[in-house]
């Protein structure tokens, strides 16, 4: 499976290769630190809220508003990780140059996560992981590492 993460008017569109959009990451009012992950009809399946605001941030992932997923940040800058610790499994997102991530758990490879720029300039995301593996909340893993990483891969990017 591959899915293209993109940022549209502070939304990320989630498209699949057919250029399909198959979710929705968005604010859940503009008030709230929420960003709901939404599937084509427009039904919230989870949510990323940002726990931490230290230099390298924590999230929880949540599902029908109870924490399901466990957010943080090992590194930022030497091996930039972030780790994904649920009750079911752990997964990491492993990178050398906060770019290109390797998604693994249990130290068996899943997929790749790999970051590129869009026509349009802005930081966009290619996601490829086994069909078998894929679960709805994986998207939610591409923004963590946008929260995490873009901005200082948007100066990187401009300089």
């Amino acid at each position: 499976m591959e899915l293209i993460i993109f940022i549209k008017n502070n939304k990320y569109i989630v498209q699949d290769k057919n250029q399909k959009t198959i979710y929705t990451v968005k604010k859940k009012s503009l008030s709230s630190g929420k960003l709901g992950l939404y599937d084509q009809n427009n039904y919230r399946l989870y949510s990323l809220v940002q726990t931490g605001e230290d230099r390298k941030p924590t999230f929880t992932i949540t599902h029908n508003d109870a924490s399901f997923i466990r957010v943080s940040c090992k590194s930022l800058f030497l091996d930039p990780t972030l780790t994904f610790k649920g009750k079911e499994a752990t997964y990491e997102l492993v990178s050398t140059d906060r770019m290109n991530y390797t998604l693994m758990k249990d130290e068996k490879e899943l997929g790749k996560l790999e970051t590129g720029v869009s026509v349009s300039g802005e930081l966009q995301y290619k996601f490829q992981i086994n069909d078998k593996v894929f679960d709805d909340y994986f998207v939610l893993f591409a923004v963590a590492v946008d929260k995490t990483f873009g901005g200082k891969n948007r100066e990187q990017l401009t300089k």
